[in-house]
């Protein structure tokens, strides 16, 4: 599970979101970044989460900070996904799992009884620099722009 922690050098990564654009940490070195890992595309939390970002957006925006949506989920279900509610930060679609993997995010979950890998829901905020100033576990998905800006 996650071992990154604040203070940290960020992992470098290197995926392509819903439309084949390639991003890297290196493309966002001058911008803060908030980089949120979530389960599946379309799912309820999921949704719940990237709806909250979205709303909040402008305001991420007025405090320079790039956002980040990231899933094993594939390039078209993240396209599916951005279109359905609009939203205005890319998704990346990391199916090989590595940079799931860099930041820690893919282990063991429960959920009614059963024992299963995934990935578990974490956001990592990212500085101008690359150095993690915050790691969030506790993602409440409903409110979650108000757990980042704090």
């Amino acid at each position: 599970m996650t071992t990154l922690k604040i203070g940290d050098i960020a992992p470098a990564f290197f995926a392509k979101d819903q439309d084949g654009i390639l991003h890297t940490l290196e493309n966002y070195l001058g911008k803060k970044l908030v980089i949120f890992f979530y389960p599946k595309a379309n799912t309820p939390g999921c949704t719940a989460e990237a709806c909250d970002l979205r709303d909040h957006f402008d305001v991420f925006q007025s405090k320079n900070y790039a956002i980040l949506g990231v899933s094993a989920d594939s390039e078209k279900a993240q396209l599916n996904f951005k279109n359905k509610f609009s939203f205005p930060f890319p998704l990346l679609a990391d199916e090989s799992r590595e940079m799931i993997n860099a930041f820690g995010v893919w282990g063991l979950k429960k959920f009614m009884g059963k024992e299963y890998d995934g990935i578990h829901r974490t956001t990592f905020v990212i500085d101008e620099n690359g150095i993690i100033l915050d790691v969030i576990k506790d993602v409440k998905t409903k409110q979650h722009a108000i757990q980042i800006l704090k």
